[in-house]
């Protein structure tokens, strides 16, 4: 790409990061994924974005679909290119938009990994033997207790967290959108034990914090929770997000109220919620299996 081009990426970067104000998180995913494409168009001697035809951006998702690339990282690549191509369209530097008229390869949509009722309680009622773990219990227990995902955690500030209603809100969730959230009994006692030890520079904000007083990051907070599985003796690989997946397939488990558990996580679309009816379905049908009697099969088949 010539240096114009490159420039005009520059500038998208930069509007990206002032005007829409995105997450940290997605900028660096938009601009990985509008690296590789630029990759591929040096490589096709592509020097310029109005160069760039439909049968390009094909060209370019099929052959990375044949590197192992999935669906919904396709999907990922090609909303970047689109949301791109729509910053050059409003500054009239390309005369078409490509992108918009390629899908990518449709991926069977897996089932989120989650924990059972019995699982959370051993993992959140194993017992703490320091300060950085009151404050670990806390952080488990608000991830189960509200359905937060990682980044809404780790941005909590104090004054977000209102013990006495036993709410939080969240200010920056995905999409930059607010929403209040209840926070259950057990999380409140885990919040104001590990409050009563904070530890805290006397400007921080955080309610989380590091030993060193500072905000605790993000990797520190899967790394903490990975020390806490392995302390307490529980094999499954455990991430933040199984807690939210939990949380969300317990709810609906209980309370059929698919509405309901789309406004506590935050989805915008009903359709990301749907995939936890898929979990309780899977419960239910294990239920059946083990309960009914014409559903059990036979040990011993007689001739």
């Amino acid at each position: 790409m010539d240096q114009q081009a490159l420039q005009q990426l520059e500038d998208y970067s930069l509007q990206l990061q002032v005007e829409r104000r995105v997450s940290e998180h997605t900028l660096a995913a938009y601009q990985h994924d509008l690296n590789c494409f630029t990759d591929f168009c040096d490589d096709n001697k592509l020097p310029h974005w109005d160069a760039v035809q439909v049968s390009h951006i094909r060209a370019y998702i099929a052959k990375r679909h044949r590197q192992g690339m999935e669906g919904r990282s396709l999907q990922r690549e090609l909303s970047a290119m689109r949301s791109f191509y729509k910053f050059l369209l409003k500054k009239q530097l390309v005369s078409i938009n490509p992108a918009t008229l390629v899908r990518a390869p449709k991926q069977s949509r897996k089932l989120p990994k989650t924990l059972d009722v019995d699982q959370i309680t051993g993992l959140l009622e194993a017992g703490t033997d320091s300060i950085l773990e009151l404050r670990d219990v806390a952080m488990f227990e608000l991830f189960y207790s509200s359905g937060l995902r990682l980044s809404e955690l780790n941005g909590l500030d104090l004054n977000d967290v209102d013990l006495h209603e036993q709410s939080l809100i969240v200010r920056h969730g995905k999409g930059n959108k607010s929403r209040f959230l209840p926070i259950g009994s057990k999380a409140i006692l885990a919040i104001k034990n590990w409050l009563a030890h904070r530890i805290a520079a006397s400007d921080e904000l955080a309610l989380f914090t590091s030993k060193h007083g500072k905000r605790l990051t993000q990797r520190s907070i899967e790394l903490r929770l990975e020390h806490w599985c392995k302390k307490k003796g529980l094999t499954e690989h455990v991430h933040p997000h199984m807690l939210r997946h939990s949380f969300a397939s317990h709810l609906l488990e209980s309370s059929q109220d698919l509405r309901a558990v789309q406004e506590l996580l935050g989805h915008s679309n009903i359709g990301t919620t749907q995939i936890y009816t898929h979990l309780d379905f899977q419960h239910l049908a294990s239920v059946y299996d083990q309960a009914h009697p014409r559903a059990k099969k036979k040990s011993n088949s007689t001739d």
